[in-house]
């Protein structure tokens, strides 16, 4: 039978995980021609969690369960969990049940037809609307600075066929940005829609610190257009603040008596220039670092048990 392997990743989500079980059984239970796996990757979880899972895995063969030794992030343990999938396809679902289960159907629908990539769009939300319309901004300025034309509203929510998990395994990134990867390897993609809703149980684990560490990630990834802007804007302000040292020269010459400079405009000058320089500053330190990384090719994540594999 063709094989299925469905990947949640999870941290601190007791309350919702027995019910993610429950609605991925019922909706696979339509899909009766498919074998199924359900692997739920616990990124040391310290609310029972992980107690949870191993009375689950207990009762229900089709679930696999991996721990981590520690926690790894919000990049690294999901992208190890989907490139764990034995099956024909991976469909990578959140545990916080904000990306409905039920979708599913759709998604392999899609496949059957031939899509390499079937991804979820959330076109609506219950969030707030400033925070809606920020993560807009925010994907609409990635697609405008990326050398790939990039998936907007896409979180990593969708079904990737087998070929594309392979290429995934092959890159060996430790640090990948999976919604990237799935738009620079070009493969076709269908688009499902849907409406994300609030949270029932638990809280968020997006700060403001992970966020911008996906942010700058899906910039660093698949752009240079910030390292070059750094340039020419250095270029610019050089040639600014030569003709506008030529004009004051000119000006003092022609009216010697009665033109004072005054500390005003150095000052202004000065604390523009310096914080031109640490913005660009802080641009190259994210390259290096995204650099730093790839360098020290660490593991994803360190395994500190498997069950049901």
């Amino acid at each position: 039978m063709t094989k299925i392997s469905i990947v949640s990743g999870c941290f601190n989500e007791a309350g919702n995980v027995e019910d993610l079980v429950a609605r991925v059984t019922k909706v696979m239970s339509t899909l009766p021609q498919y074998d199924y796996e359900h692997i739920i990757i616990d990124n040391a979880s310290t609310d029972g969690t992980q107690e949870i899972l191993r009375k689950l895995a207990a009762g229900n063969p089709r679930l696999k369960v991996i721990l981590n030794a520690r926690n790894f992030g919000h990049i690294r343990s999901p992208y190890h969990g989907i490139l764990q999938g034995s099956g024909d396809a991976v469909i990578f679902l959140a545990s916080d049940l904000q990306e409905p289960p039920e979708l599913i159907p759709d998604f392999v629908k899609k496949w059957e037809e031939g899509a390499k990539a079937v991804v979820g769009i959330k076109d609506s939300s219950d969030e707030s609307l400033l925070f809606f319309a920020v993560r807009r901004f925010y994907y609409r300025l990635v697609e405008g600075l990326a050398d790939v034309r990039t998936i907007q509203n896409f979180t990593g929510f969708g079904l990737y066929d087998i070929a594309i998990i392979k290429y995934c395994r092959s890159l060996g990134d430790p640090y990948p940005y999976f919604r990237g990867l799935i738009a620079e390897i070009g493969l076709p993609v269908e688009r499902v829609s849907y409406h994300q809703p609030l949270r029932t149980r638990g809280f968020t684990k997006n700060n403001l610190y992970t966020l911008y560490d996906m942010a700058m990630l899906g910039i660093t990834n698949f752009s240079k257009v910030p390292l070059r802007l750094a340039a020419m804007l250095g270029f610019a302000t050089a040639l600014l603040s030569l003709l506008v040292a030529i004009g004051y020269l000119v000006y003092k010459l022609l009216f010697w008596q009665n033109f004072a400079v005054g500390t005003a405009p150095m000052v202004i000058g000065l604390f523009f220039f310096a914080s031109v320089q640490l913005f660009f500053i802080g641009i190259l330190g994210e390259y290096i670092g995204a650099i730093h990384t790839q360098v020290l090719k660490r593991p994803l994540v360190v395994e500190k048990e498997r069950i049901n594999f």
